[in-house]
């Protein structure tokens, strides 16, 4: 047991300074290599990669127009609103009940869906369907989901630039807040229409919650458990926070009058006390950006930080 222990820190150790002794540019390009072959291990498992493609979910939706294959999808949820042009794609109902009928009748080479789905991956394998299973609740979620659908899809090249893009993009907007004040932050993404009651906030283990960071802020409620845990009125005068951004009533966003984020900010001023409050800086937002975990993430850290560090941004 002990030489087997001994051989293992021989083993990471080497592989350590194996890594040190290589350039960047040379890792990225064994990357590319390495899923060039995977991905055709992938497809000498398929007849070819799949021309009829599927999406259940907004997030999965763009990632597969983000790896260029918006020709290929050939149906899409009623949720799926980005880019413009998935708005003219055939509907297969909404993410939580997909009509499996009309799924079938779409003839797809290639249903993608999300493992929260419940028991959907298998009732379409039970009609004798491809299906293919992602989870991205994090940033490292996501850019697996994006490498993943990349070599699923026979374009493994193109999904690990996209994600060296996504990753050198956000290290840019950590450096801009680097040395800023870490103000604190309370994300809202649910309560009770024109109340401040039955809160629902980022938490631990969200993309949000690593966005906040990255954008040069301090999430409140970062150490609860859950993704986006609900908490009582009187945990938000002991939070304190800085900046409160609110889109707790928008989830449809694409329905959201300037009207609505007008009376939103103007619900806050029933708690004067808060510093957000005390400063003006409510912001209620109705964006898909900050709730589709998928490659528009860097709009979001771009977004979080103009209104986390209003006197930096450009």
């Amino acid at each position: 047991m002990r030489e087997a222990v001994r051989a293992g820190m021989s083993v990471g150790t080497a592989a350590r300074t194996n890594q040190s002794r290589t350039t960047p540019a040379r890792r990225l390009l064994s990357g590319f290599r390495l899923s060039a072959v995977v991905a055709a291990a992938v497809i000498c498992g398929h007849a070819e990669p799949p021309r009829r493609i599927i999406s259940t979910a907004p997030s999965i939706t763009e990632m597969l127009y983000t790896l260029g294959l918006g020709d290929r999808v050939a149906a899409v949820t009623e949720f799926c609103h980005y880019p413009p042009e998935v708005r003219d794609k055939p509907k297969i109902g909404d993410f939580l009940r997909p009509n499996v009928e009309t799924v079938l009748s779409m003839q797809p080479d290639l249903v993608v869906l999300l493992k929260e789905q419940g028991t959907l991956a298998d009732r379409l394998r039970g009609v004798g369907l491809d299906v293919f299973e992602l989870r991205h609740n994090d940033l490292d979620g996501i850019f697996e989901s994006l490498q993943a659908l990349g070599e699923r899809t026979g374009v493994p090249t193109a999904a690990a630039r996209r994600i060296m893009e996504i990753r050198t993009a956000l290290e840019r907007v950590r450096g801009r807040s680097s040395g800023l004040p870490r103000r604190g932050v309370m994300f809202i993404v649910g309560r009770t229409p024109a109340t401040i009651q039955d809160l629902t906030v980022v938490g631990q283990g969200s993309f949000l919650n690593e966005l906040i960071d990255i954008a040069g802020g301090r999430n409140v409620f970062g150490a609860a458990r859950t993704f986006y845990p609900r908490i009582p009125r009187e945990e938000i005068y002991a939070s304190r926070p800085d900046i409160i951004i609110d889109m707790g009533d928008m989830s449809e966003t694409d329905q959201v009058t300037e009207g609505h984020k007008r009376s939103v900010t103007e619900l806050w001023k029933q708690m004067p006390s808060l510093p957000a409050v005390r400063h003006g800086r409510v912001y209620a937002v109705a964006n898909d950006i900050f709730v589709v975990p998928g490659p528009r993430v860097v709009e979001a850290a771009q977004s979080l930080f103009r209104m986390i560090h209003p006197e930096a941004a450009p």
